[in-house]
């Protein structure tokens, strides 16, 4: 939704999974095997996984500032967001899913420790990056932020002890100054 609105893109949005339930549909399974959102249709046609929709979006809609001007930049969005589903995602999913969607008294706090732990030590990588550069690109926003942004923003808002990444922090900042991410992504988390 965040890249749809940095687009200036028209849609049509309907809330499909958690508490609205439609995810285990006939339907909805029929469109994304896997039950779990999003799922983009456009032109009659069916896309799932964020990143693919993201890639899509900014690749067949020109022009914009989200897609980097060159390959070489294309593929460093690529990579970061490749980073951001096998490396970061995967740390990062029992901190959020104890902390978030378990209730108190069924939180593994083991869990929570490890994983903080190895999601600070990729949130390490990020930053070290991140103090050479303004994005994940270089010195222009692009598409590439978009994934690593949303994970940002759980980061930086669970009620967690976080080791100081000022280069993470710079950059987050300017993220939380941009219309479509604070309209999109700084929400409630539940």
């Amino acid at each position: 939704m965040w890249v749809c609105d940095e687009l200036h893109l028209s849609y049509e949005r309907e809330d499909i999974g958690g508490a609205f339930g439609h995810n285990q549909s006939a339907k909805y399974l029929a469109m994304r095997p896997n039950g779990t959102v999003p799922a983009l249709i456009d032109i009659g046609r069916t896309l799932w996984e964020s990143n693919a929709i993201v890639c899509y979006l900014c690749e067949s809609r020109e022009p914009h500032d989200l897609l980097p001007e060159n390959v070489w930049s294309i593929a460093l969005a690529q990579q970061w967001m490749g980073w951001q589903q096998t490396i970061l995602a995967p740390a990062f999913r029992p901190l959020f899913w104890n902390l978030i969607r378990n209730s108190p008294q069924n939180q593994d706090l083991e869990a929570v420790c490890t994983s903080r732990n190895k999601t600070e030590a990729a949130l390490r990588i990020l930053d070290d990056y991140l103090s050479q550069h303004r994005y994940v690109v270089g010195e222009h926003f692009s598409y590439g932020d978009s994934p690593v942004g949303v994970m940002a923003y759980r980061w930086f808002n669970l009620d967690i002890q976080r080791a100081t990444l000022p280069s993470l922090e710079g950059w987050y900042r300017q993220l939380t100054a941009r219309q479509a991410y604070q309209d999109n992504v700084m929400m409630t988390m539940n």
